[in-house]
């Protein structure tokens, strides 16, 4: 399968000379009768007052971005715009714009992968399920993925973490009770009864991401919980200035003049590019 920068935007997917039909170029318009639903469409739940807004802005304006198809059987797959498309139906509109790509699976889920991401419209674990979907299904590497999407590979590897986590945690996440980053807490702990402990405290005490990660740093010292003690501004400016550096978190224990710089990865891909890094920067001096 060829390899498109889909980093750079949903444009980079769609040439200006794509053809579309036969003897036409552009967009088309389709009878939303004709349009099955996409098999790579990589979000599972769709808000339903965001869609009540939608719809009301369908009605006032139309259907203003094309719906994004490819040909199957006597009609099409939708590849992405299920949203608007719903909205369409729900109008009962017969036809709606419609650009058409002769594209393979892979180039499908990429497309609608890249088209969520770019919208902010994925939860965590969708877009960790899509991601997923592309190393097993497609043979792709966090580093292919993370030329295709346009996300760093740190965050590609982050958000993989999310499905080793107990189901109901994952629950959560879809629920938006739990944050990434209180999730990248949770990940700290090896033990599910730990983890499943520390997200009900999240949500029963509405902790702060600061708040879990002390939690956590005192859990595995063998301590109580109780109130972090605030880190001065010089050592967070430390701590991200390194994690930019690394692309990755960095947690300084720093105690007088002397403590602990704790660097985190999370697969041996991770761990293999940051040894690079330190190579690297070892070379050069």
């Amino acid at each position: 399968m060829e390899k498109r920068a889909l980093g750079k935007g949903l444009k980079a997917l769609i040439p200006d000379d794509v053809a579309i039909k036969p003897g036409e170029r552009g967009t088309v318009q389709i009878k939303t009768d004709e349009i099955s639903p996409g098999r790579f469409q990589p979000r599972e739940m769709f808000d339903p007052d965001k869609l009540k807004e939608l719809i009301l802005s369908v009605k006032e304006k139309g259907v203003l971005q094309p719906v994004i198809v490819r040909p199957k059987g006597n009609g099409y797959e939708l590849i992405a715009g299920e949203r608007r498309l719903r909205a369409a139906k729900e109008l009962g509109f017969s036809q709606v714009p419609a650009i058409i790509m002769d594209v393979k699976d892979g180039e499908a889920l990429e497309i609608a992968l890249v088209e969520n991401l770019q919208r902010d419209d994925l939860n965590p674990m969708e877009e960790a399920k899509a991601y997923q979907r592309l190393a097993d299904e497609f043979s792709l590497t966090q580093e292919d993925i993370s030329a295709k999407v346009g996300r760093d590979r740190a965050s590609i590897s982050n958000t993989l973490r999310l499905l080793k986590l107990p189901e109901k945690i994952k629950e959560e996440i879809y629920r938006g009770r739990i944050s990434m980053g209180h999730a990248k807490a949770i990940l700290m702990l090896e033990s599910e009864r730990a983890q499943l402990e520390l997200c009900n405290k999240i949500i029963k005490r509405g902790l702060s991401v600061r708040e879990a990660e002390y939690f956590v740093k005192r859990k595995m010292k063998g301590s109580s919980y109780g109130r972090p003690r605030k880190h001065s501004t010089e050592i967070r400016a430390v701590e991200e200035e390194l994690q930019k550096m690394l692309g990755t978190r960095v947690t300084l224990l720093h105690q007088s003049k002397r403590g602990k710089i704790i660097v985190e990865y999370y697969s041996n891909d991770d761990l293999e590019r940051l040894l690079n890094l330190f190579r690297g920067r070892a070379r050069s001096k």
